[in-house]
């Protein structure tokens, strides 16, 4: 197969140029050195190539006879063997004497064989081409070895195959010839088939027979380049070759049928080793006139070269890929076009190979570009003449064109041919090769590979839908603002994390907005979208990830190609993951656990009650989680979530119908995919009993506590309003309106503030309201006293615990449910009161079933009374069963406190009312109860980590 080491890496080489387009040298042929022809009576075709490099000669000669010429049963492998034998001598040099004279001459000597003909060559001195002539037409006519001697070379052929049985590539390759062609010699490679190579000892008559049928002049070409006389080479040819007889043989090689596709062949290999893909398809015989042929052999430089969109994507980008080569068929007769990769993760092989196949059908649809190929064309022309810079380049590059015809101009006939071709020629090729009756596929592997190899997809299923999906649910809601709001709001998130993987889906979603796609690397994202003012975002939560573009009107068909492509076609680069990966571990070690205790308390708290489902984990992940993920995991969430069937769309602002035309286009390029199942059944948080504590141990200056219980409800239930009012009054977020803020800072000035939550509300300490999708069907009623002086943590619990219960106990007046139902009426649209907002709570409220949040709200809100609110509260809220988590430095002195249960005290800077020390008085005598073996110390280092033993046994 020289064609593809003298032309295919020269293709596979090729750079686009980004600058003028390079002309095309139609009129001057390819190979540039004058080449003198001659052919003896014999039928023995000689060739003299005078060359500008001085003293060398380089002598080439092609036989036409390869595997191709084994027709016979029983009897493959003898073109090679004879590139073996022809080493072994003459009666008048002897092996030794032949290795002898060429160590004088300073000869470079070696051979090969192809399916079409076999090339044995040697470079040497000038003035030794009379005797190395001598010497090559002795050992082509006087051949001379015993049956002893054929023994001993067929035994070392043997070995051979053994080591190159050993080559994993090379048995996928003898697998793939075997499987693909019925009849046509091309079944076995140039080694044979390995029982006939066992059996090659027992086949010394039938050795002089083949060499006698093929080793003649008609079938061979003497190519003499170098610093050397063309008259002069041609009488010295003469001289030495002129008395080898013509042979009468003539071969018919039985014809290939028409190929029945397609084929899958999976080799299994006992050894380590990347898993390797072969894709082939059958193509015509090389035919240098043949503007089909021309077009093929361009065809696979633009669809698999280093610049080519499928390398860049799978081994720049994406790095699926250690190697990816492409070549086109250089054989006599209609062989295979070939694909071949080596894979990194097994688990990849059908994803790579659909992509290959994708990559290659788009080929079929879509024209390649002039000046794409103008610019192929000419550097193939340039790369050629750069190549031939020393004599043995130039002969072993003639010797690769002219064993098909023996003819020197097939080169630049080829070189001709190829600059007739245009776009349509090779989108009319590729719709003949790529088609699923031509395609053979083939895999190698050690480890399993995914059960779908065993399905090949048809080319025609593997184009993209043309269409406007109609199955995405699309939000509108227009206004006149200029500014567009648009989210994609997925079905998935952190609950579905495999275990030991928690992390991923917050990781997956950074690697969609902050990680590039594969025509563009962030930077390049990022600098691109600066001019509109547009940005694209992601958020992560349990059972939803949404990604938002927010981009002026007159911008969204620019910006919507900028992103969209990290969607279709994320970049998924190894750097950008790692960077990724390492800036998510930081904020899960540093920011959530040193830096931020409201944080650390809410996601420790729902640690706890969800303990054992997929809730437990925080967004961001567990240390170890965190620490598993592989690009490969990524790859897959990506795949599996990021669908069409998991997609709700909503779009606010300015959406006039071209721009919501422009958007769906869009959406419609996402893979439909399969709806994934709600993970809610497996969700339910565990009520505790009495009440259970947590303390983590962690260097601080103060206590922060956090305690609550699971909730059966969420917004699709009839109570939800009810207690949300409830909510409301007890603890509004940062709100200075609401009970526990009153009670505990503003009388007491015990800390910055204390709230109360029935739905879970991430990153608050940075927010006035709770963000929009964030929702989830199951939630927790909560309780977040900010830290107070750690001596006071005791005080700070019981007086907490002590509201809580007179609210449930006692309820709520009816003074107190108006003036909180009228806050809540109106302060329902201050909390959607931007674009964002309306959009997300909109998303939301379809997610869970129910109206548009502000409308629903208002109108549940006048149904409720004082006496329906207070049942709720009774009915949902449990102040004796909660799970506590106290954030403290002296977490034993805190511990010793909690079981002691001694009285607390307060000390105030300033005088305080009698009333109020009354209270504390009864308040700091109450007893909670908790018995030693309910307080569980962990130290911060063992939060979050992922590891046994980090979430008590006892809740």
């Amino acid at each position: 197969m020289r064609w593809l080491i003298s032309f295919v890496l020269l293709f596979l080489s090729l750079k686009s140029f980004d600058t003028a387009q390079a002309a095309p040298v139609a009129n001057s042929d390819a190979f540039p050195l004058k080449i003198y022809e001659k052919e003896l009576p014999n039928g023995l075709k000689v060739m003299v190539v005078p060359t500008p490099f001085p003293k060398l000669v380089s002598l080439q000669i092609p036989v036409q006879t390869g595997s191709r010429n084994e027709i016979e049963a029983g009897k493959t492998g003898f073109a090679h063997f004879f590139e073996h034998m022809m080493f072994r001598g003459t009666k008048k040099v002897p092996a030794a004497a032949y290795q002898e004279q060429l160590k004088k001459m300073g000869a470079r000597q070696n051979a090969y064989t192809s399916g079409d003909f076999t090339n044995y060559h040697t470079t040497f001195s000038k003035e030794d081409l009379g005797q190395m002539l001598e010497l090559e037409a002795d050992r082509f006519q006087n051949l001379e070895y015993g049956e002893s001697e054929f023994k001993t070379e067929a035994r070392a052929v043997l070995g051979e195959y053994n080591k190159n049985s050993a080559n994993p590539s090379q048995k996928l390759w003898e697998s793939v010839k075997d499987a693909a062609f019925t009849t046509h010699p091309y079944k076995h490679t140039t080694m044979g088939f390995i029982k006939d190579i066992e059996d090659m000892p027992n086949q010394f008559a039938y050795s002089k027979t083949f060499f006698d049928r093929w080793y003649r002049p008609e079938y061979t070409t003497i190519i003499i380049a170098g610093d050397v006389d063309p008259k002069v080479s041609f009488a010295l040819v003469e001289k030495h070759f002129k008395s080898w007889k013509r042979g009468s043989y003539k071969a018919k090689i039985p014809t290939e049928p028409p190929p029945a596709g397609p084929i899958y062949k999976n080799i299994s290999w006992d050894a380590p080793t990347l898993a390797h893909l072969f894709i082939g398809f059958h193509g015509p015989a090389y035919a240098p006139d043949d503007r089909d042929y021309a077009a093929l052999s361009l065809l696979f430089p633009l669809a698999l070269g280093e610049t080519s969109e499928l390398y860049k994507k799978l081994v720049i980008n994406e790095q699926k890929l250690d190697s990816l080569r492409g070549s086109a068929s250089d054989s006599r007769d209609p062989d295979l076009y070939s694909v071949y990769a080596l894979i990194k993760d097994p688990k990849d092989a059908a994803l790579v190979r659909d992509t290959l196949l994708r990559g290659l059908e788009k080929f079929t649809r879509v024209p390649v570009s002039s000046r794409e190929l103008d610019d192929l064309k000419s550097k193939m022309r340039y790369s050629l003449a750069m190549s031939l810079d020393n004599t043995e380049a130039i002969a072993d590059t003639l010797a690769t064109f002219v064993h098909y015809e023996r003819r020197g101009d097939t080169i630049n006939r080829l070189f001709r041919t190829i600059e007739k071709v245009n776009p349509s020629d090779l989108q009319r090729v590729a719709q003949r090769l790529f088609t699923d009756k031509n395609m053979i596929v083939a895999s190698l592997s050690k480890d399993p590979l995914p059960a779908t190899m065993e399905q090949i997809p048809s080319l025609a299923s593997l184009a993209p839908n043309k269409g406007v999906s109609s199955d995405v649910k699309m939000i509108v809601q227009k206004s006149e603002l200029p500014l567009l709001n648009i989210k994609f709001l997925f079905k998935t998130g952190s609950a579905r994390d495999p275990v030991g993987k928690e992390g991923l889906a917050e990781l997956s979603a950074a690697m969609i907005t902050n990680a590039g796609s594969v025509p563009y690397r962030y930077e390049d994202i990022q600098k691109a979208l600066a001019p509109f003012a547009a940005n694209f975002s992601s958020q992560v939560d349990k059972e939803m990830t949404t990604f938002t573009i927010r981009v002026h009107k007159d911008h969204v068909s620019e910006v919507l190609d900028i992103v969209m492509p990290s969607l279709l076609e994320p970049g998924l680069r190894d750097e950008d993951f790692q960077r990724l990966k390492a800036s998510q571990l930081n904020s899960l070690k540093n920011d959530l656990r040193t830096n931020n205790e409201e944080e650390l308390g809410k996601e420790r708290l729902q640690e706890l009650i969800f303990a054992g489902t997929p809730y437990a984990h925080p967004v961001l992940g567990t240390v170890k989680g965190i620490e598993s993920l592989s690009l490969a995991d990524v790859r897959e969430f990506i795949k599996k979530s990021y669908t069409q069937k998991n997609l709700s769309l909503g779009v606010a602002g300015a959406s006039e119908a071209p721009l919501l035309d422009s958007i769906r286009r869009s959406v419609a390029q996402i893979p439909q995919g399969e709806a994934l199942a709600s993970p809610v059944a497996e969700i339910t948080g565990k009520m505790p009993e009495g009440l259970r504590v947590n303390i983590v141990q962690k260097p601080t200056r103060a206590t922060a506590i956090s305690f609550g219980h699971p909730l059966s409800i969420n917004r699709s239930h009839p109570d939800f309003p009810a207690l949300w009012l409830a909510r409301a009054w007890l603890g509004e977020h940062r709100s200075s309106m609401s009970h526990l803020y009153e009670r505990i800072r503003e009388v007491r000035g015990m800390n910055y503030g204390d709230y109360a939550y029935i739905e879970a509300f991430p990153r608050g300490m940075y927010l006035t309201f709770p963000e929009a999708n964030v929702a989830r069907h199951t939630q927790l009623f909560e309780v977040w006293i900010r830290p107070v002086q750690p001596q006071n943590a005791h005080m700070a619990l019981r007086i907490a615990l002590f509201e809580l219960n007179q609210l449930v106990k006692n309820g709520l007046s009816a003074e107190q449910f108006e003036a909180t139902r009228a806050y809540l009426k109106k302060n329902v649209f201050v909390m959607t009161a931007t674009q964002d907002q309306q959009l997300g709570y909109a998303l939301d409220s379809d997610w869970y079933g129910i109206p548009e949040f502000t409308s629903y709200m208002q109108a549940q809100l006048d149904k409720l009374t004082p006496q329906a609110v207070n049942e709720v509260i009774r009915r949902h809220i449990s102040p004796n069963n909660l799970q506590v988590v106290m954030i403290t430095q002296d977490a034993e002195g805190l511990k010793k406190a909690l079981v002691a249960d001694a009285p607390s005290t307060i000390t105030y800077d300033g005088t305080k009312p009698p009333e109020l020390l009354e209270e504390d008085k009864l308040i700091g005598g109450t007893k909670l109860g908790i018995p030693a073996k309910a307080v569980v110390i962990t130290p911060i280092d063992a939060v979050f980590g992922g590891g046994k033993g980090e979430v008590p046994a006892v809740l």
